[in-house]
Parts: structure tokens; C-alpha cells; sequence
């Protein structure tokens, strides 16, 4: 499996300026070789709470059942149910017929009560995962509800305990869960987040999760960027397919290396990063390296680096040169801005304050139109009627679903890719 990674960047600068930008994207090419031979392990976590009662836990328990049936023969499984607390319905084994068959036995057993307390669920996924700490750990977590305010203090304690150790992608069913709480969740365990509007829509999204889980080739990859002596990183972010800052996740290495975790990945993607690092400025005609990217995984437990890109910085007094923004740049700064402006509009909705609303969420139409990023276009149509994109001119819908609105704040770190 090979990396190629490449980097997009205005490397000049102003006399005095200290702020380099650069985009890093990175293909993975070849998914056959650098598969993990300690094997994949998927774990299902499933809310059991009393508003989980009728439809929605009907439609749980078949689709887990079919998402059961779906996973390879040489990958391994588990299933965690959870109320105010958490059971093994079936531990982490092989994916054999005969296991198949009695997880499936476990799960008609299930029935809805009780309250919600995530921080359960994710400690006793993590002792399952725990158990192939070498595979390929991929879970999905399904909930229809809130967490319960007492357990927050504790959801931070065990997202701290649960990164790094298995990734989520976590799905709200209906509308009576908060957006930014499972995005919360997912941020850390470097996972998706997505609105299943329907109980019978839940099997059909199970199933493209499975699918991408299993296509992970490598696991555990860090973006690893050096930096000089004196230069510090401001941020460093996936841009694409969504926005992630991952800048929180740092880890140092040394005092000048520090590593970002970027999951697993798949043998046939591409993501895009964004840098910003702090430099000390240099003189008019200085070159520096401001920056060196590589991407950092465990082969065979060797430390292995899979590519590398280097950021530039040269210091000049043509402001042609200098203040001219790179393309891929601008776009994701652009991408960046747009998610900004939904949250913003949305949440000046929510306070009744349409002014602000309208402003932000024409904005975002406008950014949406002037970037191509048609799927976030469509959904802010759900929102607003639109009367010219190019110029951000919207009205506010009068009536307008929850579950569009959620599916909006959802999806609003979506991204589009530039095109070449």
C-alpha cells in the first residue's frame, strides 16, 4: 500500500510575517499489503433506553442482526447494549457461524428501559476492544436521545480513556438527541456523525459502515509534523472529506515533532490537511523550512514512514508574490468559514434572531454556491428559500423539519475537494 502525499502553499512572505499555510493532501494507493494481520474487530453499541421502546428498538435489534450476518468470515465482532448501564450481549469473537448464530439469539432477547449513560457503553466497548489491541478496532454507536447531565463529567474521563483505543462513528436516530454531543463523541474517537431519520433507515446505514470499516487497511497512521527551533504549530486540521481540528491531539514526541492521530485508513482514499505554523520571520530573501509533514504507522510493529512533504517559507519584498493566495488554500479556508456560518446561523435561529440568521445563513449559501459544495447547497435549501446564491440573498423558511435542520448542523463540516 503506498502513500503519496503533496503540498499546496504560497511559500512567500511578507517582510516580518510569520505565518506559513500550507495544504498537505495525502492518496493511499494499494489496499493489499500493509492489511493488519492481527485482524479486524468491529463493535456494536446499541442504546437500550427506555425511549428506545417500540419502533426504534425493533429496527435496532433486525439491523443489528443483519449487520452481523454481513461481517467477514476472518474479522471478529462484538455487541455492547447500553442504559444506565452497559451489557455484554455478546463478547468479542470470531465471526464464525455458530457465533453468528448465538449473537443474533442475544439480541431478540433485548428490550428498551432504563436511562442513558454513554460513558458506560464506551468503557465497556474499550474492554472489548482491549482484547485484540493489535487489530483493525472500529465501533458504531446508536442513540436516540440525550445523556443523561450527570454522566457528562464522566463522558470526558472515559472519551480520555477510549482515544487511541478504538475509533466511533456515532448515529442519532429520530430527533430527540443532541447534534453536538455525538459530534463530540466522534471528534474524539475520530469518527462520523450522521442523522438516520428513520428507525427503517437504520440497516441500511449499519450496512455502508460495515463496508467502510472493513475496507481499513492500516491502522492506528499520525501525521508526524517537525517544526524549526522557535516555530510552533496554531493549528493542524483535516479539511477534507470533513473538517476535523485535530490540533488538541497533538502528541509530543520531541521538543520538535509532534504527532497528530489520523485513525485508519482505507486502500483506496484521499484526505487534505491544513497547517498553519508559526515561524520566526526572516529577512527579504531568507528561505526556511518551516515544516515537515510525514505520515507515521506501526508495520509489523517497525515505526514506519509512508510519506513525507515539506513546507517552505521565503521571505520577500514583491507584494505580487506575497500577498497572492494559494488556490487550495483559499478554498478550505472558505470550507472552513461555510461550517462556521451554518453553526452561527442556526444558532441565531434557535434565539429567534432572524436578522443574524438570514445574514449567516446566506453567507453560507453563498460560500456553498462559490465553492461547488453542492450537497451542503441542497441542505441549506431545507432551511432557507433561496432567491440569489451567488449574492447569499435568503429568506428563512417559516416551517422547517427537525430533522432537517439536524441533518444541516450534522453535516455542516462536510466538505467539498477542489477540483484539479
Amino acid at each position: 500500500m503506498a502513500f503519496k502525499a503533496e503540498v499546496y502553499q504560497n511559500q512567500y512572505l511578507a517582510q516580518g510575517a510569520k505565518e506559513v499555510h500550507a495544504i498537505m493532501t495525502v492518496v493511499a494507493d494499494g489496499a493489499t499489503s500493509m492489511v493488519s494481520s492481527s485482524g479486524r474487530l468491529f463493535g456494536i453499541i446499541c442504546d437500550t433506553s427506555g425511549s428506545m421502546d417500540g419502533g426504534k428498538i425493533r429496527a435496532a435489534k433486525a439491523a443489528i442482526a443483519s449487520l452481523i450476518n454481513l461481517i467477514p468470515d476472518d474479522a471478529a465482532f462484538f455487541v455492547v447494549t447500553g442504559s444506565q448501564e452497559a451489557i455484554v450481549r455478546f463478547p468479542a469473537s470470531p465471526a464464525t457461524p455458530q457465533n453468528r448464530t448465538q449473537a443474533i439469539e442475544s439480541i431478540r432477547a433485548i428490550d428498551a428501559n432504563g436511562g442513558t449513560t454513554i460513558s458506560k457503553w464506551l468503557l465497556r466497548a474499550r474492554s472489548e476492544f482491549a482484547k485484540m489491541p493489535a487489530a483493525s478496532r472500529q465501533a458504531v454507536l446508536l442513540t436516540d436521545g440525550e445523556n443523561e447531565p450527570s454522566d457528562e463529567p464522566i463522558l470526558e474521563e472515559a472519551l480520555a480513556l477510549c482515544e487511541g483505543a478504538f475509533q466511533c462513528d456515532c448515529r442519532g436516530v429520530g430527533t430527540d438527541w443532541k447534534v453536538a454531543e455525538l459530534k463530540k463523541i466522534a471528534g474524539r474517537l475520530l469518527g462520523t456523525v450522521d442523522i438516520i431519520a428513520s428507525p427503517q433507515l437504520i440497516e441500511a446505514d449499519f450496512s455502508a459502515i460495515l463496508q467502510k470499516a472493513m475496507s481499513k487497511a492500516i491502522s492506528d497512521v499520525s501525521l508526524r509534523l517537525w517544526t524549526p527551533s522557535g516555530a510552533r504549530v496554531l493549528f493542524c486540521k483535516e479539511v477534507s472529506p470533513e473538517i476535523v481540528d485535530l490540533t488538541g491531539r497533538a502528541r509530543q514526541v520531541k521538543p520538535q515533532i509532534q504527532d497528530f492521530p489520523t485513525g485508519s485508513w482505507a486502500g483506496n482514499e484521499s484526505r487534505d490537511y491544513h497547517f498553519c505554523i508559526e515561524v520566526n520571520p526572516g529577512a527579504v530573501g531568507d528561505e526556511m523550512l518551516a515544516g515537515r509533514a510525514s505520515l507515521i504507522a506501526s508495520v509489523g510493529g517497525v515505526e514506519t514512514k509512508l510519506s513525507e512533504a515539506r513546507i517552505l517559507a521565503i521571505w520577500t519584498d514583491d507584494e505580487a508574490q506575497s500577498t497572492k493566495i494559494e488556490r487550495h488554500v483559499a478554498h478550505y479556508t472558505g470550507q472552513a468559514e461555510l461550517a462556521q456560518s451554518i453553526q452561527e446561523g442556526l444558532e441565531a435561529r434557535a434565539k429567534g434572531d432572524t436578522d443574524a440568521a438570514t445574514a449567516k445563513l446566506g453567507k453560507a449559501v453563498k460560500i456553498a454556491y462559490e465553492s461547488g459544495n453542492e450537497a451542503t447547497a441542497k441542505l441549506l435549501r431545507t432551511i432557507v428559500d433561496v432567491e440569489n446564491p451567488a449574492e447569499g440573498t435568503v429568506r428563512l423558511k417559516r416551517a422547517v423539519a427537525k430533522e432537517d435542520e439536524m441533518a444541516l448542523e450534522t453535516r455542516s463540516t462536510k466538505t467539498s475537494r477542489i477540483t484539479k
